[in-house]
């Protein structure tokens, strides 16, 4: 509880940026430690006594380190400290090059090629800018040369290794970055990172960390009293991301988490937040293409090092579980829709088994929200997180469906269809309004180990968010139509649907680019059905481009907010103007494209639309005219159907997660719509006759 009203602040902050400021000095000292490969499960007061006293001193956090590829090493992440943006080499994942020395400073090798050749034209915007402001940078080390490096590749000062450093040589400059790769070096294989998980045997490791920290007590008791001191743990040491250590020493830091407004969360921070915090505490200005801002200690916490450790990499147990799990269970999805179709289809044929046809479809479409309401235990503490996660979820879905079965609402077709969406509306919003915890480290939502997001509404909440309001503003509809009050259903599905898009997509909370376009035509179409008008191609079209203009409006609102204020979405805009949107938009159409060859996702998609399809238009052979059945008793549900069917399929179109969009979209509402028909049948709300039903009078012709 006291972890989401902290979220709560930070959201608070975002929308008022001045209730918030960095926990960081300006016009001071700052140093840079890097040390490569530093998790806090390697942090102990036996084993590396130094780093455990600097956190001790600090606020401290988890580092996501993600900068383009699955994992990132040395070499992208110094890179990524430079230019302030996530960034990589392209050639190799290993061990930054070595600078060529000279008088005092140094030269990176090749520094072109980064521009010229690896498209990284933000490289050196960290030292330009510390040279802009008439300041000098001293690098420790390759990294530290590569992170602090001008746009030419030079450094001001260079010393080799941190064991060369001498006396009175960290005062000479206010920017200082250090290199301790000694934890990280016998990882490499020629300069490469290993295709493993652990190279290193416990032993090797405990070794290697010993080096690593008397390196970087050296350093820190070499410091001057007045700098301030950031440590991070900036890279993977092999094929499985991590999240990392991070560490700040400055003003009243002790005691607190480390967090920072790019992730809206008091213990989590990215690589670019480095470049941001160096600036800030530097007094420099922080050039607008750093995406980066600056790091910040949160309230002050319970409990001491050892417990803030443990939460820390309780974290990380976390982000591995669900990253570990998320093939794993996706496929199981697959497996479970396309099996319960395909028996759906033989039973209904036959008229058999109907009941239990409907039982399975409302435990189905009760899993997607289960896996958020997991996060409300502490699953990730148990010694067996993959078991506790998965038996939580199993629970929760079981407890839902038999909810919808159990209560008053069960004698109406619609009850079940509105508990179930309900339900998962309500804790979606609930999520986005307090702060996204249950989202992150979620099986249908994102985890700061991958670090494809780190909060707001993600690409499958989105799906699954848009499905359940618009299904249940027309089940509200249907009784509003039945009273022959058709404007105000109208009305009900507009004001809850523009309700929950605004809440999706405002910047800070649920800050979805995507989902804003795909949100706006489905409510659109969904309107105009129970208002008993057409939809035709030029007005979809015409939808589509409200809802792209409504997006930008957003996100030019959110563009005009100081830069440390924004969040992707104002970021954008400036990407506009810079004219690197392009290369943003050509990232994720690519992204969308290769999700349609997804295993995992494409047979949902598959199996339901056909499954629809032939229902729709065979209805008699196909499915006992269960389908038909829901449309006939309720006809405001058919239009919230098709609406949904319309905003998944834009948002398949429009989001990187592409095909898991309109996956995720289908295997909420079709079991759905199954459940709806399957009661209407056996209350004999309907008769079999709208089964006879002509493929004149089904969905396709009836919204063409």
């Amino acid at each position: 509880m006291r972890r989401t009203l902290i979220a709560f602040v930070l959201f608070l902050s975002v929308l008022w940026p001045g209730a918030a400021q960095a926990a960081a000095p300006a016009d001071g000292r700052v140093v840079l430690i890097g040390v490569p490969g530093l998790q806090w499960g390697d942090l102990s007061p036996e084993n590396t006594p130094n780093l455990w006293r600097l956190a001790g001193q600090s606020a401290v956090g988890s580092l996501s380190v993600r900068t383009v590829g699955r994992v990132t090493c040395p070499y992208d992440a110094w890179l990524t400290v430079s230019a302030g943006v996530r960034s990589a080499v392209g050639y190799g994942c290993g061990l930054p090059p070595v600078p060529e020395p000279g008088t005092t400073g140094a030269v990176i090798p090749g520094y072109e090629y980064l521009r010229d050749v690896a498209g990284q034209r933000n490289a050196g915007v960290l030292g330009e800018a510390v040279h802009a402001a008439g300041g000098c940078t001293l690098a420790v080390g390759p990294g530290a040369a590569l992170a602090l490096a001008d746009r030419t590749g030079k450094v001001d000062r260079y010393v080799p290794s941190p064991s060369q450093i001498g006396p009175g040589v960290l005062t000479e400059c206010r920017v200082v970055a250090v290199d301790v790769d000694d934890l990280i070096r016998p990882y490499a294989d020629g300069g490469r990172l290993p295709d493993t998980e652990e190279k290193l045997a416990p032993g090797q490791r405990a070794a290697a960390l010993r080096l690593a920290d008397a390196r970087a007590g050296a350093v820190l008791n070499a410091l001057p009293e007045d700098a301030g001191v950031l440590l991070a743990g900036l890279a993977d040491h092999g094929n499985a991301p991590h999240l990392r250590v991070a560490m700040m020493r400055a003003g009243d830091g002790s005691g607190r988490f480390l967090g920072a407004a790019s992730t809206h969360r008091e213990d989590i921070t990215i690589l670019p937040d480095i470049t941001a915090t160096m600036l800030t505490m530097a007094g420099i200005p922080t050039p607008p293409t750093v995406i980066g801002v600056p790091w910040r200690a949160s309230e002050s916490r319970t409990g001491g090092m050892e417990t803030a450790r443990a939460e820390l990499m309780n974290a990380d147990v976390a982000g591995q579980t669900i990253r570990n799990m998320g093939g794993i269970f996706f496929t199981a999805v697959a497996v479970l829709q396309v099996v319960f179709y395909v028996i759906a289809f033989l039973l209904m044929r036959r008229r058999r088994g109907l009941g239990g046809i409907r039982v399975a479809a409302l435990v189905l479409a009760s899993v997607p929200v289960s896996t958020y309401l997991v996060n409300l235990t502490p699953w990730h503490h148990s010694q067996a997180p993959t078991i506790s996660l998965v038996g939580g979820v199993v629970g929760f879905a079981l407890l839902l469906a038999a909810a919808a079965l159990a209560g008053p609402w069960r004698r109406d077709p619609l009850g079940p269809l509105a508990v179930v969406t309900g339900v998962t509306a309500a804790v979606l919003a609930g999520d986005l309004l307090t702060g996204t915890t249950l989202q992150l480290n979620s099986l249908m939502g994102y985890t700061a180990v991958v670090g494809a997001r780190y909060y707001g509404l993600g690409n499958i909440p989105f799906a699954l968010f848009a499905t359940s309001v618009l299904l249940l503003a027309t089940t509200i509809a249907h009784r509003l139509v039945g009273w022959a009050r058709k404007s105000a259903a109208v009305a009900v599905v507009v004001v809850l649907g523009c309700s929950a898009m605004i809440l999706g997509g405002w910047p800070g909370v649920g800050s979805d680019f995507g989902g804003v376009i795909a949100f706006v035509p489905g409510i659109a179409v969904t309107a105009l059905l129970i208002a008993g008008r057409r939809v035709s191609i030029v007005k979809l079209g015409a939808f589509c481009v409200a809802g792209g203009v409504t997006v930008m409006t957003i996100a030019y609102l959110d563009y005009m907010r100081p830069p440390a204020s924004q969040t992707h979405l104002g970021r954008f805009v400036g990407q506009v103007f810079t004219g690197e949107a392009m290369e943003v938009i050509g990232r994720k159409l690519g992204a969308m494209l290769g999700t349609l060859l997804n295993p995992n996702l494409m047979p949902i998609v598959i199996a339901a639309v056909a499954f629809l399809v032939y229902a729709l238009l065979r209805p008699g052979a196909a499915s006992a005219g269960v389908l038909p059945a829901a449309f006939s008793h309720s006809p405001a549900l058919k239009a919230g159907l098709i609406g949904t069917l319309v905003s998944g399929v834009v948002g398949m179109l429009v989001n990187d997660s592409g095909a898991a969009v309109l996956s995720m979209a289908l295997a909420l509402g079709v079991p759905l719509m199954l459940s709806v028909g399957i009661k209407a049948l056996h209350d004999g709300t309907v008769g079999y006759e709208v089964g006879q039903e002509s493929a004149s009078s089904s969905l396709v012709s009836r919204s063409s």
